[in-house]
């Protein structure tokens, strides 16, 4: 999971992020259907600001939409302790592989 946080992000709105994320039924039930949640499964969540990249004027992304770092940090060590999830490196330069099982990516962006 990559999680970018937002300047007006604060701990309700990442404990509701934690719980979505936990209840959203995006893995394949027995007849194939994307109808189980996460549950117990294990996470992987990485910082990624570059999601609140806004591309919409010229050709060069903003980033004011993101946290400054240091409420970034605490917001994402929030929703990974609520997740039990294991961290990338806050911050850092992480080369991360993943496999995207089928067609899907989902964002979700509590308001």
């Amino acid at each position: 999971m990559l999680l970018g946080v937002g300047h007006d992000d604060d701990e309700a709105l990442a404990d509701r992020m934690a719980d979505k994320l936990r209840a959203l039924r995006v893995f394949e039930d027995a007849d194939g259907r994307m109808n189980e949640p996460l549950g117990d499964r294990e996470v992987l969540c990485v910082s990624q600001f570059t999601l609140l990249g806004d591309a919409r004027k010229g050709n060069r992304p903003s980033f004011v939409a993101a946290a400054r770092p240091e409420v970034a940090e605490a917001l994402y060590g929030r929703v990974c302790d609520h997740l039990g999830a294991a961290r990338g490196v806050f911050g850092a330069h992480m080369d991360v592989e993943l496999v995207n099982d089928g067609p899907v990516t989902i964002v979700v962006d509590l308001p």
